[in-house]
């Protein structure tokens, strides 16, 4: 992958060359992306380290379970991307396997984890909503950090568009300097994922963790969000994995938006009702 120019002129922000190439290691070279996803995976790790100890689990179980997570969710995020893939070109199994070449799904590492954390939860005896609970904000952490990869190598951007946040792209030439003129304007749909995450999990971390109402209650609240953000932002991206002509991330972002927000707010209520009740009968013996 070359280099390419990066402009944010409607932010005052001039062209600036980007190498997708971070440094070389005997021979291969070792990309921005890879090691912004190991960055944002890294942190991602220790904050549900972090929540796994809150949570009332010991440092051992959540080890155990990370051991386990952490490749099945890879695994299952580039099968996503092959299955799903617009311009399949896989003729050995290599070249199925070949993460190193780019492409993964994050509704595939979602969907990989958590078949993980409910057998992982069922295996310890733990409640399968708590383990979810405590990986959620940090699918957040991972995804936020992990966008800015798709802003390295120029991709993963929206279709055209003139607005003021517009993010120009232009290839890299040696001795020939940046002009508008080759340049072509796109809607940064990596920093509107990376934003949207962001904001999540500020909420999540600061507001709902702190008074947390139920179990599942940050889960479900981080399926609805990013389902709902996701599936707006997927259409404006011209990159997406479709089947039968369908934007899949976006079907499946308005699905999860859907019944997740709605289980969210079903078992608010029937906590809230739970409490006033209490609350009631508390009065009543007094």
């Amino acid at each position: 992958m070359s280099s390419h120019w990066i402009s944010f002129p409607g932010l005052g922000i001039d062209a600036f060359k980007v190498d997708p190439v971070a440094f070389s290691l005997f021979g291969r070279s070792i990309m921005w992306y890879g090691v912004i996803i190991c960055l944002g995976l890294l942190l991602a790790v220790i904050y549900t380290w972090r929540r796994f100890i809150k949570e009332g689990f010991t440092e051992d179980q959540f080890f155990n379970y990370a051991i386990i997570l952490i490749p099945v969710s890879v695994i299952c995020a580039r099968l996503y991307y092959v299955i799903f893939d617009p311009t399949p070109d896989y003729h050995s199994f290599l070249d199925v396997i070949a993460i190193w070449r780019g492409g993964i799904g994050i509704y595939g590492g979602i969907i990989g984890g958590a078949i993980v954390s409910i057998v992982y939860a069922k295996v310890i005896k733990k409640p399968i909503l708590r383990v979810l609970d405590c990986v959620a904000p940090a699918v957040m952490i991972g995804q936020m950090i992990g966008r800015w990869g798709n802003f390295v190598n120029a991709e993963a951007h929206g279709g055209i568009t003139d607005l003021p946040w517009r993010m120009g792209i232009a290839p890299y030439h040696e001795n020939i300097p940046y002009s508008d003129d080759y340049a072509v304007f796109y809607h940064p749909t990596f920093l509107y994922e990376s934003l949207w995450n962001l904001i999540g999990f500020l909420i999540v971390h600061f507001v709902i963790a702190k008074k947390k109402k139920f179990e599942g209650q940050i889960a479900f609240f981080y399926l609805a969000w990013y389902g709902l953000g996701r599936g707006f932002i997927e259409l404006l991206r011209t990159d997406s994995l479709e089947i039968f002509g369908f934007r899949v991330s976006a079907l499946v972002g308005f699905a999860s938006a859907l019944i997740f927000g709605t289980l969210y707010l079903v078992r608010l209520k029937k906590s809230k009702d739970k409490h006033d009740n209490t609350e009631e009968k508390a009065e009543e013996e007094k």
